[in-house]
Formats: structure tokens, C-alpha cells, sequence
């Protein structure tokens, strides 16, 4: 029997996003979010929600831009803490010792220590509530060598990206494949 908990933010798994961003000064960002994800096939679209308070809100505003940049699981304690602090008063680069990267086709900047990065241009923003999205259309997607497969695809085993969980206040990593897509269900009649 399943207990209704009432409405709440709540969806298993939750990506830890790293949003990076310039303010109007040119000072390089980067804030963490866990709502966000593919919104569109074509043109191939991402989607974050921030809050108005946040720092990287107005610099998206401003420049009309964003990268996100997946983080491997040895990056948890920087992650958290570029969700915890703020721009407008800390520099995170500087603070973590990660560096970031100019993007040539975006206003905003990546982590290079990162292995896989959405380079975005803000296509539409929507006012839900407390929550704005930002939907980007990917400009580029970067990933390092060292997490390919052999087709020169993303390997997620590889990547490691972590995972948030709202309830529980905890990261955590992927586990090992269970199946592959658009096969392992094909003997269901």
C-alpha cells in the first residue's frame, strides 16, 4: 500500500547540475541545481529552475547564457559548496581551486575539470512560482576523452555523475547498467 506524503519537490534521481555563468563584470560563477534536464529533442534543449535570489538568475538574464557542467563523484564536497555559497560574495573558483574555461560559443564559462559540459544559449524564460525556468537550446556539448566509450560516446560508468536526493539531504553516485534501452523489454507481450 502506498501513503500519500502530500505535494512535494521530490523525483528519484535528481541530477546535481553545475551552472556556470559571468556576472556583469566579467567574474566567472558557478552555483549548483537539481532541477533541471532534457527539455527537447529539436533544437536540442536544457532546462534549469533558479530562483530570483540566486546570483547565476541575473547573470543568466544578462548574458543570455549558461553552461552545465556534470561533475564526477570526486567533485561532491565542491559541488556542495557552490551550492551553498553565493557569487555576490564569494569567489568559488578560487575558494575550490577549479578552473574555469571561457566557452568560444557561449557567454558563460565551464569547468575544465569537469568531464562533460552543455554549452547553452537562453532560448525562452518562464515564471512558474518561485521558480524561474531557463530553457537553453545546446550550443555544444564537450567531454573529455577519458570518459568515452569506444564510439566516442559518453560513458556514464565512466562520467560518474552524481545524483541528488531531496528527502534524504544526500548525493550519491550511479550504480552498475541493469539493462539496455529499447531491448531489454522487448519480450514483454
Amino acid at each position: 500500500m502506498k501513503k500519500s506524503i502530500g505535494a512535494q519537490t521530490i523525483i528519484y534521481p535528481a541530477p546535481v547540475l553545475i551552472v556556470g555563468t559571468y556576472d556583469k563584470a566579467g567574474k566567472p560563477n558557478a552555483m549548483t541545481a537539481a532541477w533541471g534536464g532534457i527539455c527537447c529533442s529539436k533544437p536540442p534543449c536544457v532546462v534549469i529552475s533558479l530562483r530570483e535570489a540566486t546570483y547565476s538568475y541575473g547573470n543568466i538574464v544578462e548574458n543570455k547564457a549558461y553552461t552545465i557542467n556534470i561533475p564526477s563523484e570526486k567533485y561532491v564536497r565542491e559541488c556542495d559548496y557552490f551550492g551553498m555559497a553565493s557569487g555576490k560574495k564569494n569567489d568559488k573558483f578560487a575558494a575550490t581551486g577549479l578552473t574555469p574555461i571561457k566557452s568560444d560559443l557561449v557567454n558563460a564559462p565551464y569547468i575544465e575539470e569537469f568531464p562533460f559540459i552543455l554549452e547553452c544559449k537562453l532560448l525562452h524564460t518562464f515564471e512558474i512560482g518561485l521558480h524561474t525556468q531557463f530553457i537553453g537550446e545546446i550550443i555544444d556539448v564537450k567531454v573529455d576523452e577519458s570518459v568515452m566509450d569506444e564510439k566516442g560516446n559518453p560513458d556514464i560508468e565512466k562520467v560518474k555523475p552524481i545524483i541528488f536526493a531531496l528527502s534524504s539531504k544526500t548525493y550519491h553516485g550511479i550504480g552498475a547498467k541493469i539493462g539496455d534501452a529499447w531491448s531489454i523489454g522487448r519480450d514483454i507481450k
